[in-house]
């Protein structure tokens, strides 16, 4: 059984490896090349959800972080298509990914392996869609600022390099930004009723005061609140792209954070 985790992560890493070269090809492009490694990228990670999932419903670190690079990749390439500059992130995007799905491997071992033996019930399916969704959204939306802050430096050293001239224009990281965090507060709002239905439905109450649901919470009101800012005030550029930051940092502690804390380190 180790044998064939190790493999299906290995493959997952394997589908995942030469979309990280597409940023750094000596004339980046978004041609055939470019959306055939990309569609390739979310291939192994899905094969390994599909094998994973079928002895159970799993719900360990490993496989919350596969699930994620599954749907950022997902929600990535439905970005590139819609938008002509988006593909553009790739160059941080894809490393990032498949960093992430080299920390899920070490944390799919079998001892870690958390399985649930019936399925969950339809709400707690939507809420978990929905929070995989937002964190997806945020995710890219955080390379967008990352692209943004290393574009304005750049810039302002009047020294750039082929990694930042493959980076979106900073006015077009802003507008990624935007659109990206109009969606996932729309979500994670959507994610924070479903939350709390269950919550009611089981103690009573609404809201559970715990690490996950203040950071979450925290999240939800820093994109609240720079959305805001940007429509009265026109916040954009180094100071939108460091709030977004910090508003992915709450969102990764919610997330994956908690798990990590639960189920390695009190493990």
């Amino acid at each position: 059984m180790l044998q064939s985790a190790n493999i299906l992560n290995l493959m997952a890493l394997a589908t995942l490896l030469p979309a990280t070269f597409l940023g750094f090809r000596k004339n980046p492009a978004c041609d055939r090349i470019f959306w055939i490694i990309l569609f390739v990228a979310p291939v192994g990670p899905i094969w390994w959800l599909w094998t994973a999932f079928e002895s159970g419903w799993r719900t360990d670190l490993g496989a919350t972080l596969w699930v994620s690079v599954a749907a950022t990749m997902i929600f990535f390439i439905i970005l590139a298509v819609r938008d002509s500059d988006a593909w553009r992130l790739v160059s941080i995007l894809s490393p990032t990914a498949l960093f992430v799905g080299f920390l899920a491997t070490v944390w799919s071992n079998d001892k870690s392996v958390m399985t649930i033996a019936q399925k969950p019930e339809l709400l707690i399916i939507i809420h978990i869609a929905v929070s995989i969704a937002t964190y997806s959204l945020v995710t890219i939306a955080a390379v967008a600022a990352l692209a943004a802050l290393a574009q304005e430096k750049a810039l302002r050293g009047k020294r750039p390099i082929d990694f930042t001239r493959a980076l979106p224009a900073v006015t077009r990281c802003d507008d990624l930004i935007l659109s990206l965090l109009v969606a996932g507060e729309w979500v994670l709002g959507v994610g924070l009723l479903t939350g709390a239905a269950l919550t009611y439905g089981k103690s009573g109450i609404f809201l559970h005061l715990d690490h996950k649901t203040i950071l979450t919470v925290t999240a939800f009101i820093i994109i609240g609140g720079l959305l805001v800012a940007h429509f009265h005030t026109g916040l954009r550029g180094r100071r939108a792209a460091k709030v977004v930051l910090v508003a992915y940092l709450f969102l990764t502690l919610g997330y994956p954070g908690v798990k990590f804390v639960t189920d390695i380190i009190m493990a």
